[in-house]
Parts: C-alpha cells; structure tokens; sequence
C-alpha cells in the first residue's frame, strides 16, 4: 500500500469517527435567560433588556436647598414618611467625646503603642499589601 492509500484510509476513519454524536440531552443549565417575563394583570409582557440586564428607571431623590432647614436639622434622618427631621442641639449638649473622635485619615505606625492590637494589625495589613506587591511582579 502505497502512502497516498494509507493517508485516504486514515482520513475516511477519521470522518466517520467525527460523524459519531452522542444523543444525550441537552442541559442549558448554566445559559442565562434572553429574556424576562413579567405577571402583570394576567397577561405575560416581555421587558426590554439593556446590555446588562432588565433597565430600571433611576429614582430622583429631592435634594433640600433651604438653608436655615440645613443649619437647623439633620436632613434625611427620618426614615418614616411622618415626622420631621432631628432638630441640631448646640455643642454644649454633646458628650465630649464626640468632638475628639478622629475624622481623618488613621494614625501613622509611630504613634501607635507596640503593645496594642491596632498596632499589629497595621503591621500585618502592610505586610499583605507588601507581598501582594511583590507577588504581583514579573518572574524571571
């Protein structure tokens, strides 16, 4: 036999092995939905789908522009749809505390007691960060 012989020999095998498909059903579990169906009023209605999924209207939060309300309240703290919101109190009437709470960024490392938690705990979260860093380099 010749090589051409063999070549057409291997590819007739080959075809006919490639033209086995097994007959098991199909399973579309993991495929996502075109398409989302909505119950209104008994009829089905298809929604209109963006790239990414059904669009939502965005809510317009009405934003206060009064401002002697904005000196006097904390706007937006009542969450109820009665009421009104909580009056500001003058600074004599807060606990002390409140005016040395740190609003800025964290301590530095210096500042911190070596014997304290939150001192390793900045310890260890800086090395995290560290060997990201580092793992996140090239390899030579």
């Amino acid at each position: 036999m010749t090589s051409t012989g063999v070549f057409r020999l291997l590819t007739v095998c080959r075809q006919q092995t490639l033209k086995f498909q097994p007959n098991f059903p199909k399973c579309n579990y993991a495929k996502k939905d075109t398409g989302s169906v909505s119950m209104i009023g008994g009829a089905l209605k298809k929604k209109k789908l963006g790239k990414i999924g059904p669009v939502v209207e965005k809510k317009v939060l009405p934003v206060e522009t009064d401002p002697e309300k904005l000196v006097k309240f904390v706007c937006g703290s009542n969450i109820y749809t009665t009421g009104q919101d909580v009056e500001i109190k003058p600074d004599s009437e807060y606990p002390e505390w409140l005016w040395k709470v740190r609003t800025g960024p964290p301590p530095p490392l210096e500042e911190l007691d070596p014997e304290s938690k939150r001192y390793w705990q900045r310890i260890k979260k800086t090395a995290l960060k560290r060997y990201n860093k580092l793992d996140q380099l090239k390899r030579f």
